[in-house]
């Protein structure tokens, strides 16, 4: 088991759901400003002890993005671990649903949950049977739908000031590229990307998804060679940690631009990517498409607002990049600094200091 990260939460809450008996974890890292707002993923682990350790970095990492994105909400996520090599169907994903809001609501209010990696739209309303506190319902529900669309346009704004930062110009169209992972938000960014005269190179674990490739006259590789294929941009959109060192140093990209959350296995490797020259866009600014989505949606936003909020993700990117480069630090540095700066004034002002 990795490492578990430094305890820095306001509530942690791991139970063995009741209906399910599947460990469930609710981990809310920040509420300074505003109730937490972070999806729950529901994955195989080794032991539910990773699926904790997942739930308490991926709700740190939720505290910057929403500072990061300009949002009045903190950061929280929550885990459903699985046995590995499980998949949840029926009664018992129902149960272990609904072993999820009890969760959520004893949270009162300082947490929000929604759809990520291994849940759905539709999954959230089950969750609603218990708790009020989810957001992300279908449309047809009255909620805010499927947030992969957004999540992928933000990426897709991200990369054009990525792009500029490492090869002068922020132009598409020729530009090569590795995509790793084709999920609901990795697929349509391949698309959008295709769209504007990319070249792509793509892969994912699930065999099925070459159609994709296929569809897009894209080339297909197996997914151990998407860390070793020459690029111009390798767009992590899977899992998390898969930038170690040993692999840094061996990256055959200018630039790292994508959708997964914690791409670093560890946070010293936004120095290494610097060492060697590679453009390292931080994946919690990156990808916060989603949350901006779902929040617009909670305060009453139309479309028009919601997209030009996220379009704003590429502006945002390229003020972090030009900080990191007039300051000499790593871009994460820059990006991690532009939202802690954010919370400590909310919570300056929340104690009257």
């Amino acid at each position: 088991m990795s490492a578990v990260p430094d305890f820095t939460h306001e509530r942690v809450l791991t139970a063995m759901g009741a209906r399910s008996g599947l460990v469930v974890t609710v981990a809310l890292h920040s509420s300074v400003l505003g109730p937490a707002l972070g999806g729950c993923r529901m994955w195989g682990y080794p032991t539910w002890a990773d699926g904790q350790t997942d739930a308490l970095r991926l709700s740190a990492a939720m505290t910057l993005k929403n500072a990061a994105a300009g949002l009045d909400a903190g950061g929280g996520k929550s885990v459903i671990a699985l046995p590995q090599g499980v998949v949840l169907e029926g009664e018992r994903r129902r149960a272990a649903l609904l072993d999820l809001g009890d969760l959520v609501e004893a949270m009162d209010g300082r947490y929000r949950t929604a759809e990520d990696v291994g849940t759905t739209e539709h999954d959230m309303l089950v969750v609603r049977e218990r708790t009020a506190h989810v957001v992300g319902l279908p449309a047809e529900s009255g909620g805010a739908g499927e947030p992969a669309g957004a999540t992928a346009l933000g990426v897709y704004s991200a990369i054009a000031p990525t792009l500029e930062a490492a090869f002068g110009t922020p132009e598409i169209e020729g530009r090569s590229f590795v995509i790793s992972g084709l999920g609901q938000v990795g697929g349509r960014l391949a698309r959008m990307l295709a769209g504007h005269g990319a070249r792509l190179t793509v892969t994912d674990i699930d065999g099925r998804k070459r159609q994709i490739a296929d569809d897009l006259g894209a080339r297909w590789i197996s997914p151990d060679e998407a860390l070793t294929t020459t690029a111009d941009v390798l767009v992590p959109a899977g899992l998390g940690g898969i930038l170690t060192d040993e692999t840094i140093d061996a990256l055959p990209v200018h630039a790292v631009v994508g959708p997964a959350n914690n791409p670093l296995a560890d946070r010293s490797g936004a120095d290494r990517l610097a060492t060697r020259g590679i453009v390292y866009a931080p994946d919690f600014v990156v990808n916060a498409g989603g949350v901006i989505h779902l929040q617009g949606i909670a305060d009453g936003l139309e479309w028009p607002a919601i997209a030009e909020r996220l379009t704003g993700i590429g502006d945002t990117v390229r003020d972090v990049l030009a900080d990191a480069r007039e300051r000499g630090i790593t871009p994460l540095a820059a990006a991690e600094e532009r939202a802690l700066a954010r919370i400590e004034a909310a919570r300056r002002s929340l104690v009257g200091v």
